[in-house]
């Protein structure tokens, strides 16, 4: 009777083994709040099409069915990832010749055909205008102090000839100075100007996704305050502040009024908020582009990131929960 008992007592336990580690997450229960305005620069998985043309009378995209937004992968079978990996391939080849094409359209893999051709210069050229690599700003969100992972915009980057999220071979994010404002207007929202410094990198990214773009923190960390993880339930209405640069590199806070909370949104659009703060009103007319990823402090808690404007009504804003930044950093 007493084996009876063990071995159901050890199968009850295995069963809990296998059903706790689902929900637990590794990330700090205090962690540090960003604020510093960002360079970002993004490498894609592949080589993006961002526009064609002809070459004399020849079409060669046209003919070979590629279209803006595809991003190719391969060339006979071997992989590309950068501009001059294709240019270096493509002028292995003569005039007239065709290469096999591999590439993504959507999340399909595809082959097509494509005939190089010379121009009046007797250069090969394949039709194709391409890019590998995309640079803007953002706000820094987060930092973890224990895994040094780092958390930013709050939202996705998305490849705009496409309109698709862009896919991430690596990246990194850099010093800069906010030089100027263009300040948001209904229906127009503004956005930051800054003077890049790409030469100092503060962290490498490995992720770009719809609760923001993720990766190491390499620098030393700042010395400033630690704010408690907030979990959604924490959350209130009312009075909060967002951390953001509006000069310089100068992060400072500026109030606002949580207006809704929802758990049941999109996963990056969990908090509407209005802007309540004059001075901020007055420099940006309200949230304005390079502001996303701009932690939202209520108390000592960090809670989340300020992530979209409401473009009718730029003093309004929509944020993320921090707790589904920081889950997804850890995935």
């Amino acid at each position: 009777m007493f084996f009876k008992k063990l071995k159901k007592a050890f199968m009850w336990l295995l069963l809990s083994l296998f059903i706790i580690p689902n929900n637990v997450f590794a990330y700090s229960k205090y962690i540090l709040a960003g604020g510093e305005n960002i360079g970002i620069e993004l490498n894609s998985k592949g080589v993006i099409i961002v526009g064609t043309y002809k070459i004399d009378d020849n079409d060669p995209a046209l003919t070979a069915k590629l279209q803006i937004g595809d991003t190719i992968v391969s060339i006979e079978d071997q992989e590309i990832n950068t501009i001059q990996e294709l240019v270096d391939k493509v002028n292995t080849y003569q005039n007239n010749e065709t290469i096999k094409v591999g590439y993504i359209r959507g999340k399909n893999m595809k082959t097509t055909n494509l005939t190089l051709y010379k121009d009046m210069n007797g250069v090969i050229k394949t039709g194709l205008y391409v890019k590998d690599s995309v640079t803007g700003v953002g706000t820094l969100s987060f930092i973890d102090p224990e895994t040094k992972l780092f958390g930013a915009l709050g939202h996705e980057i998305i490849e705009k000839n496409s309109g698709q999220i862009l896919e991430v071979k690596n990246g990194k994010i850099f010093e800069t100075d906010v030089t100027s404002i263009e300040r948001s207007e209904n229906g127009n929202p503004g956005e930051k100007n800054a003077r890049f410094y790409t030469d100092k990198i503060n962290g490498s990214i490995f992720e770009n996704t719809k609760q923001g773009i993720f990766g190491n923190y390499s620098s030393d960390l700042p010395n400033k305050k630690l704010y408690k993880v907030a979990q959604p339930n924490e959350i209130k209405k009312g009075e909060a502040k967002i951390l953001t640069v509006l000069n310089n590199s100068d992060i400072k806070e500026y109030s606002i009024n949580i207006l809704r909370i929802s758990k049941d949104e999109q996963k990056n659009k969990n908090m509407l908020f209005e802007i309540t703060d004059q001075e901020l009103l007055e420099k940006t007319g309200g949230i304005i582009q390079g502001m996303s990823g701009s932690p939202i402090i209520q108390g000592n808690n960090i809670i989340g990131a300020v992530t979209h404007v409401v473009v009718d009504d730029p003093t309004k804003g929509y944020g993320i929960f921090i707790t589904n930044m920081l889950e997804e950093a850890e995935n």
